[in-house]
């Protein structure tokens, strides 16, 4: 067969296989009516419609952890290794913890001593005030004697009784009793003044040292240097026996409480990768929420890598070194009103489907934004809980009214 030949054999058989499909899509048969459960319809409600591009990855630890040492110390013993797993509180090294005991001991024999002083100062405060309290009480009644005294003379110098000189060395004892009086109270308050100075000064010093054994005592707590949170031991930067300074490092561990999925895309799709974007990570029959959190400034290989840390509390269904599947949202609309999609129902903007009123099924022009492989955009058509026909077992014949009979 020369080329003209097969050129026309070629454009014979393509119009022979268009007459064929036409011909079989004639030969289709159109429903004119409605069978109860042989369609399929959908309520028109508010959700979301979201678009994606996927993309894989794998599960590691968002955070890592370093381990300080609480104080100088000797390193008694390492109880968990690098690549070991714990929990958290679960202990990863004992220090030495002698020095801080002994700290503790001497710091509450102080207390003690502080203590018995107090109550040594408060007792003796107590005997002040009663001497002090009494020899003022005294001074009162000396002066209530000489007042007496001088009422007595008074008469007794109208009756020509006494000498006026007599008179006036009583008045001079009561102003003298009386300054003293003044002066022992001025003393008094002085005085004290002093034993609540004393005593402020015992408490403060009390305070002070119920301080410093309140933290030696979280100090000794910490002496067994624990897990934060479930994680894998890293690194361990010390040997048993060895002496070590305070906040030197002793170990590195990923924190497994919070984990973040890390993850490449061909650069041609980078311009979707941007820092909160809503992202979907699928593992295990479960879609777990999460948003794209940094993005590498190189690429690497053609590809943008990219990071996703989850945004729901439960953790639990991802592992370390887990491979995952991505779904990076493209395109969104949220709360807007949408139709699933149906075998009734293209990619086209404009659309005519049947809206179900009692028992028919009404032809109706619809207008749709967003479209997905999932649901469609509803801008204009239906309102809200308006059933829509979206998947037949045949076509429908193009009226404008179709019924729908019972089986």
């Amino acid at each position: 067969m020369n080329g003209n030949n097969e050129f026309k054999f070629r454009k014979n058989l393509g119009a022979y296989v268009w007459v064929m499909l036409f011909i079989l899509s004639a030969c289709q048969p159109k429903q004119s009516k409605l069978m109860e459960g042989k369609y399929e319809s959908y309520l028109i409600d508010k959700g979301d419609i979201e678009s994606y591009q996927t993309a894989e990855g794998h599960v590691e630890p968002a955070n890592e952890v370093i381990l300080l040492s609480p104080a100088s110390s000797i390193v008694k013993q390492i109880i968990k290794g690098p690549g070991q797993r714990v929990t958290q509180g679960e202990t990863i090294i004992k220090l030495d913890s002698k020095a801080v005991k002994d700290k503790i001991e001497q710091l509450n024999d102080q207390l003690a001593v502080k203590h018995n002083s107090l109550e040594k100062t408060r007792l003796n405060a107590k005997g002040t005030r009663a001497d002090l309290s009494y020899s003022e009480e005294t001074k009162k009644l000396k002066i209530a004697s000489i007042k007496s005294t001088l009422a007595d003379q008074h008469q007794l110098l109208e009756v020509g009784g006494i000498s006026q000189a007599k008179v006036d060395k009583t008045k001079q004892e009561l102003v003298l009793a009386e300054k003293e009086l003044k002066l022992a109270k001025q003393k008094n308050t002085i005085k004290l003044a002093q034993l609540a100075t004393d005593e402020k000064g015992l408490l403060l010093q009390i305070e002070m040292q119920q301080k410093e054994l309140k933290q030696q005592q979280e100090l000794l707590s910490k002496m067994d240097v624990k897990a934060p949170s479930d994680g894998i031991i890293l690194n361990i930067h010390a040997k048993e026996g060895e002496k070590i300074q305070g906040e030197r490092i002793l170990a590195n561990l990923s924190d497994l409480t919070r984990l973040k999925v890390e993850a490449s895309i061909d650069a041609n799709n980078r311009w979707m990768i941007k820092i909160g974007r809503r992202a979907y990570i699928n593992v295990n029959k479960h879609r777990l929420q999460g948003r794209v959190s940094s993005i590498m400034p190189m690429l690497d290989n053609g590809n943008l890598r990219f990071s996703v840390v989850l945004t729901e509390k439960d953790q639990s269904k991802l592992i370390p070194n887990q491979k995952v599947e991505l779904q990076i949202v493209k395109r969104a609309r949220y709360n807007v009103l949408r139709l699933k999609k149906g075998k009734l129902i293209n990619s086209n903007k404009k659309q005519s489907l049947y809206v179900i009123h009692g028992d028919s099924a009404i032809k109706k022009d619809f207008e749709f934004g967003l479209i997905t492989d999932e649901y469609l955009e509803l801008k204009e058509g239906a309102s809200e809980g308006s059933e829509v026909v979206i998947s037949t077992s045949s076509p429908l014949n193009k009226l404008k009214s179709i019924k729908i009979e019972k089986q």
